[in-house]
């Protein structure tokens, strides 16, 4: 009887997966967040390869070029890290909403209105010490921002207009709003052929991070990243996001604030935004002009999606672009090719890489719980094997 009941036993306890086929499924749920981004960045190179040849240029040029324009020397290295130090605020404007299901495309207005702040700001503190005025600047500008982009929540949240579509028009609004302040209320009687607004002054500029020779705005905005990833993977109150973002309806049943969670959240992605525009004011440009308008917030749609919403995942995207960017010159020169030309490549990944959001949990192989059939097999027989 009691070899009868031993493989009745066996049947009965529970399975347990043994400690490799553990490990293996730990790496494989998250192995799936990394294959497909870089398999579509992947494609997407090979697209714009297709199309160059087309035009009779090689391909393999181009990634030379790239290489040394963007990381190829020390040179080339810094201002690709100070062409990522914008994008990676801009890609926080666009991670952070996404988490609770929304799709905010409008950074670019955050950005330029949050350098204008700071630049208005810095002519009433003009007589305080820098080490208190550069902080209110940024306080300014982030608070524009976060009025800015979290209307765009509380319209979603209150009246259901499409965060989308609001937000990209808003941006056009900012973008005619600057315009008017530069060449109007807040424009420098000096600047003749460009309009600005009045130089911040020599000492509310920031000087380079040491040793890197990029400005603040990248350790910032590195900082920026982990902090976000903190906020939403860490912490209860980045969890009740997640939550209302995967089903809103379960959220409100459970009492989670969805209306204040959309706004806060969209607020904070417009202020990250916004301290984009004021790096750019008080380390780059000295003063706000139409420069701010660098399309910045728009390639930082693509970042946060390339980094699948992950704040972590958006410095290493960040640079990446942001080399891609700083070659676009060389690209010009070398090739003989529009300036514009790096506008299609994004362009092209930016489909590719929207494409590839079909492709998550299609695969056996990223999918462990795909992995029972194989477990039960085995199970069945041990138990054989122990009858």
């Amino acid at each position: 009887m009691v070899a009868d009941a031993a493989p009745s036993q066996l049947a009965a306890a529970p399975s347990r997966a043994p400690v490799g086929l553990q490990i293996r499924a730990w790496l494989a749920r998250r192995a799936e967040s990394i294959a497909i981004p870089v398999a579509a960045a992947l494609a997407g190179f090979a697209l714009f390869g297709l199309f160059l040849a087309c035009l009779g240029k090689s391909p393999f040029q181009l990634i030379d070029i790239v290489y040394r324009g963007g990381f190829g020397s020390s040179f080339a290295l810094g201002n690709s890290l100070q062409r990522a130090a914008p994008l990676l605020f801009a890609a926080l404007c666009v991670a952070l909403p996404a988490r609770l299901g929304l799709v905010v495309i409008g950074g670019e207005g955050a950005i330029i209105l949050g350098g204008i702040a700071a630049a208005a700001a810095a002519q009433p503190l003009a007589s305080l010490p820098a080490a208190l005025a550069i902080p209110l600047m940024a306080c300014a500008a982030a608070v524009v921002g976060a009025v800015w982009i979290g209307a765009v929540g509380w319209l979603q949240a209150y009246r259901g207009v499409n965060a989308t579509i609001s937000s990209l028009l808003l941006s056009y609004i900012a973008i005619a709003i600057s315009n008017h302040l530069i060449e109007g209320p807040l424009r420098d009687p000096t600047s003749l052929n460009k309009p600005s607004t009045l130089p911040i002054g020599d000492a509310f500029m920031l000087s380079p991070m040491p040793w890197i020779g990029v400005h603040w705005g990248l350790g910032c905005g590195v900082v920026a990243c982990i902090v976000a990833y903190v906020l939403m993977d860490r912490t209860t109150l980045g969890f009740a996001a997640r939550i209302a973002g995967g089903n809103v309806r379960a959220a409100q049943i459970q009492g989670l604030p969805v209306g204040r969670l959309i706004v806060g959240f969209t607020a904070l992605g417009g202020a990250f935004a916004a301290l984009a525009g004021f790096f750019e004011v008080v380390a780059v440009q000295g003063t706000a002009n139409g420069t701010l308008a660098a399309g910045y917030g728009y390639t930082g749609i693509l970042v946060a999606f390339l980094g699948r919403q992950n704040p972590l995942a958006i410095v290493p995207v960040a640079v990446l672009l942001g080399g891609i960017e700083a070659s676009s010159g060389l690209i010009q020169r070398r090739m003989q090719l529009p300036d514009a030309t790096v506008l299609v490549f994004e362009g092209l990944l930016f489909l590719v890489v929207l494409l590839s959001e079909t492709l998550y949990g299609r695969f056996k192989i990223f999918s462990p719980h795909l992995w029972a059939e194989k477990r039960e097999t085995a199970s069945a027989s041990a138990v054989s094997v122990a009858a």
